[in-house]
């Protein structure tokens, strides 16, 4: 029983007619009655009593002309209430980041988008980018962002923009001698080096960065694994090391002169960041139009 057969069949009844039903609802004549011959079938049961001279429900048509009407007047109000939702564009989004995207890319993003809906709210969970993605694909969240791409069967990844990464030094005077020659890559081997922590996409990345560069990561004297860049910034500023990160997030330090930052012209250094979504899932009005807004905004 499918509601196109409670459509046909209370149409039948109200009308007393098989050829004015088909006529209200632009069908014809034979397939009028097709619906009604296969939901009798289905159900069993004598819906149309038809005469020579009329037609009119049985008795277990009218128990069923009763609850179909009530069944047809929901999916009416669900599609209005539907429709008036996504007109209104009011709601909640639930998100999860991992931090440079979260902290770097996301606020400038939402800060725009809710210029454009202002009713529009969002609860962001900050993780690293495996939880960011697991977040997605549990559905515990509707949109994700992460640093680098998660092995998720689940999951759909599109690029929605785009961090360079950078060697990070303390602003002293070792490593300021290196600002005209460049920071030698077998240096780095040979530093205290502070990296994110596992599940991390800015280590992942790192990582990846490294070996294109002929670094052999294993020769990494790797003193700390941090969860957090605010604080590898902090260490690195007081000299407890050097470590490969975002451009924007040294940026402000840099500026201050509390950092330095090396740029590797003769390799690929630019990673991309990511949008999460369920493969197989529906997003909610809201969150698609969040979705389409992030997809295209750092394009521009």
């Amino acid at each position: 029983m499918d509601m196109k057969q409670l459509e046909v069949f209370t149409a039948v009844v109200e009308n007393n007619s098989f050829s004015r039903a088909a006529q209200c609802l632009h069908l014809t004549q034979p397939t009028v009655s097709a619906h009604i011959a296969a939901l009798e079938r289905e159900l069993q049961v004598k819906l149309i009593v038809r005469t020579t001279k009329e037609l009119y429900p049985s008795d277990a048509g009218r128990l069923l002309y009763r609850y179909a009407k009530q069944l047809l007047t929901l999916r009416e109000e669900a599609q209005e209430a539907i429709r008036a939702y996504r007109e209104e564009m009011a709601g909640t989004v639930t998100l999860a980041a991992s931090t440079i995207p979260g902290q770097y890319f996301l606020p400038r993003l939402l800060q725009d988008f809710r210029e454009k809906y202002p009713d529009i709210r969002f609860e962001l969970r900050m993780v690293d980018s495996a939880e960011a993605v697991a977040a997605v694909a549990a559905r515990t969240v509707e949109i994700g962002f992460c640093g680098t791409l998660v092995d998720s069967p689940k999951c759909v990844f599109q690029e929605f923009a785009r961090d360079r990464l950078v060697i990070i030094t303390p602003n002293t005077e070792k490593y300021r001698r290196f600002q005209r020659t460049g920071f030698p890559i077998r240096q780095i081997t040979e530093e205290s080096f502070i990296s994110r922590e596992k599940g991390s996409g800015t280590r992942k990345e790192t990582e990846l960065f490294l070996r294109e560069m002929g670094v052999d990561v294993s020769r990494l004297q790797v003193t700390m694994e941090v969860h957090s860049t605010d604080s590898i910034r902090r260490m690195v500023a007081q000299g407890l090391g050097i470590t490969v990160m975002s451009r924007a997030a040294s940026a402000a330090d840099c500026q201050a002169h509390r950092l330095l930052a090396f740029d590797f012209d003769s390799v690929s250094l630019r990673r991309k960041l990511y949008l999460v979504r369920q493969k197989n899932g529906i997003l909610s009005p809201v969150a698609q139009a969040f979705y389409d807004f992030a997809r295209e905004y750092y394009k521009k």
